[in-house]
Parts: C-alpha cells; structure tokens; sequence
C-alpha cells in the first residue's frame, strides 16, 4: 500500500509509541527524526522532565523524559528506549526537541473521523495533553497534542538555558 493509497483513505499518519504499557500516537508531520538513547548532558536548574540537551549535528536540543512530564515514574533507560526528535512552531521559532519514549512501535494512518474528543479520558496522561483517542484495527491509541507538552513558561525556561549552555561551550 503507497502513501498515496494511505492518503486517500482520508487520514493522518500517526508513529505509534508506548509508554508504561500504554500506546500513544503523534502525528508524523511533526517527527524529524527517530533515534536510540545517547549521552544526554543535564541542564542545571530546570524540571526534573527536562533530563538536559544532545548535540544533534551541531544542533543542541532539549531531551524531555515524557513519563517524568506525564506524571509516571522514571524507567531506567534499555535498549528500546528511543528519542523521537519532533520539530514544533514556538512563538514563531521552529524548535527541535527530543522526547523520551519506552519504545517506538510503527507507523500507522488514522482517519480524522476516527479520533474521538472525549471529556475524560482514563489514561495516565493529564487530558490537556491528549488531542483524542483512535480506535484502529490494532486497538484504542491515545493520540496526543506534540504542541501541548511544554506550556509557555516551560518552553522559555528551556530556551534560556539551552542558549546559556550553547554559550558557555562557545
């Protein structure tokens, strides 16, 4: 089946991912690049959910642990652990941003007409983090907002540290 075959049947692709044993989509536009767990440099003086920043081909971006900023408990990193490096519009920036997973399934399409606006939801993410949930043939997969992860202050928090560790290597 092409991409434009998946296309036509009038929906998104979405990268599955897990999470505590729960499986979440994003949508693929925002993904840049998927890639195993590497040394990760700490940041001083920023959440705990905000393990630090990588080197991205001359490029540093910030790593944020996805279970430490749901609310679940750290997991120590293995072998399937994955950064999936999504790019988001901020305040009129393009910024690229790291977020930790427990394991990154596949791709899958998913009509719109499939996700479902519900006003609670039970799942272990708080709900201003979740755009909907999609029934597909492989199950219920929560579909959440990229946009929605780092509130405002969160964001400029990152920003100025990310900018004071860049200068200070500089």
């Amino acid at each position: 089946m092409g991409i434009s075959r998946m296309k036509g049947l009038g929906g998104s692709r979405y990268l599955n991912f897990t999470l505590e044993k729960e499986s979440y989509c994003m949508e693929i536009l925002k993904v840049k690049e998927l890639m195993g767990m590497t040394g990760i440099t700490p940041l001083p003086q920023t959440p705990p959910f905000i393990r630090g920043v990588i080197n991205l081909r001359g490029q540093i971006i910030p790593i944020i642990d996805l279970r430490l900023k749901f609310g679940m408990s750290f997991l120590e990193y293995h072998k399937r652990t994955s950064i999936i490096v999504v790019e988001l519009e901020m305040e009129g920036d393009t910024v690229l941003m790291g977020l930790v997973v427990d394991a990154i399934q596949e791709v899958i399409a998913i009509p719109d007409e499939k996700i479902s606006i519900l006003p609670y939801i039970n799942t272990k993410v708080k709900a201003e983090y979740v755009r909907g949930v999609a029934e597909t043939p492989e199950g219920m997969k929560i579909v959440l907002d990229v946009h929605k992860i780092l509130s405002d202050e969160e964001f400029v928090q990152l920003k100025g540290s990310a900018a004071t560790k860049t200068t200070a290597e500089a």
